[in-house]
């Protein structure tokens, strides 16, 4: 038996702990960078774009990343990841410290490669199962990233004023987080890539595959399932200090909103085993309006925090429905590119709602913010009717 194999269970907790310490870093970046970025940008209507740039940075290196992948394998390619994490957390903390904010903005775009890494663990997770458990394993690793719900908010609330510079020892910490990640990535065993077999070495073609409807629909859900959360979170620490909430209120409903996003995990493939991923992802989608509907009763830190709970399991059932839906649209030879075209618009879409975020909530409130949000949530609605419709009219053997 495979070494990858034999230790299955082993490889996927160690997966899960590094996709911990991944979210640690995203939530860490998201309670501080608009903050920090706030207090050294020129206009106020700026504040995001050290966000912005952390998702630009991922849109830009997923073609990298993908080369890096199909080039040195999973765990080489994560630990580049790791050691670029590593470095863009010191610019950081140097940047913050000069209070210099375009190298901020230039440290969360080199930050990006490690984002681009980052999210392909999910899809690691599935080949380090057996294929009846892949729904379980992608869930599972994401279901790790309530270590970042619980330290990325703690630790950006307690490492913020570590030096004399506020924020400085939080990117610092950052750094650390990285080396712990390096080192629980080097006990991982990761399957052998696939062999090609003669005459289809390099697969379909990218637009091939991207033409089936199922790969449209789970990088339609993906994309806009993350931009509607990513729109409604990086602008949720603005609009709490805005209404006069404190920081430490602010890092209460993120780590709310991030236990909601990654508890399901642990039972989210049961869902899906049980009523299908459409279904789950629906729910996940009425989880969106629900979200939508109590950040509009008012402002109070209760609705923040249901609000921003809301939405985190939302995105659960919407993203690991997404990414089990497209396992099934490529082959093992495809893998690279295909989920580094999901990964690709993942992140443009994140890119664009990070900057819509800061600048919406900054000139014209929170309210229209989440109404705004509609649109993303509907035209997803819309994704998943058409699948369903084209799965009853034309079923898959």
């Amino acid at each position: 038996m495979p070494a990858y194999t034999a230790g299955m269970n082993r490889n996927l907790w160690l997966l899960a702990l590094c996709q911990g310490l991944f979210l640690t870093n995203n939530v860490t970046f998201i309670a501080i960078n608009g903050l920090v970025g706030l207090s050294l940008a020129p206009f106020g209507w700026m504040a995001t774009l050290p966000v912005m740039g952390y998702v630009v940075g991922g849109a830009l290196s997923t073609p990298l990343v993908a080369r890096s992948q199909a080039r040195f394998g999973r765990r080489v390619s994560f630990q580049i990841g790791l050691a670029v994490a590593l470095f863009s957390a010191g610019l950081a903390a140097w940047a913050v410290s000069d209070k210099n904010f375009w190298l901020l903005v230039s440290a969360t775009v080199i930050a990006g490669y490690y984002s681009a890494n980052g999210q392909l663990y999910r899809f690691a997770a599935a080949e380090l199962s057996l294929p009846d458990f892949r729904e379980k394993a992608v869930s599972l690793v994401l279901a790790g990233g309530l270590i970042g719900a619980v330290a990325g908010p703690n630790l950006a609330a307690r490492s913020r004023s570590l030096l004399e510079t506020p924020f400085v020892g939080a990117y610092l910490v950052l750094a650390g987080v990285a080396l712990l990640a390096m080192a629980l990535m080097a006990f991982i065993v990761f399957p052998p890539p696939p062999v090609a077999h003669a005459g289809a070495q390099g697969g379909r073609p990218l637009n091939i595959i991207m033409r089936q409807p199922v790969f449209l629909v789970a990088c339609i859900s993906a994309a806009l399932g993350y931009g509607v959360m990513n729109l409604l979170m990086a602008a949720t620490p603005l609009a709490m200090q805005q209404c006069g909430l404190s920081f430490d209120d602010v890092a209460l409903v993120l780590e709310w909103h991030v236990i909601g996003m990654f508890a399901p995990g642990f039972f989210t493939g049961n869902l899906i085993k049980r009523f299908g991923t459409l279904s789950v992802m629906a729910v996940g989608l009425l989880l969106n309006l629900a979200c939508i509907a109590v950040a509009l009763m008012g402002v109070e830190l209760h609705q923040f925090t249901i609000a921003l709970l809301l939405l985190g399991v939302g995105w659960n059932f919407l993203f690991t429905g997404s990414t089990t839906l497209a396992l099934g649209a490529y082959r093992p030879e495809e893998k690279d590119r295909a989920q580094a075209a999901i990964n690709f618009c993942v992140f443009s879409v994140m890119a664009l709602t990070s900057f819509a975020s800061g600048a919406l909530v900054t000139t014209q409130g929170w309210n229209l913010l989440n109404l705004g949000s509609l649109l993303p949530v509907g035209l997803t609605g819309l994704a998943l009717a058409w699948l369903a419709f084209m799965r009853r009219h034309q079923p898959h053997p």
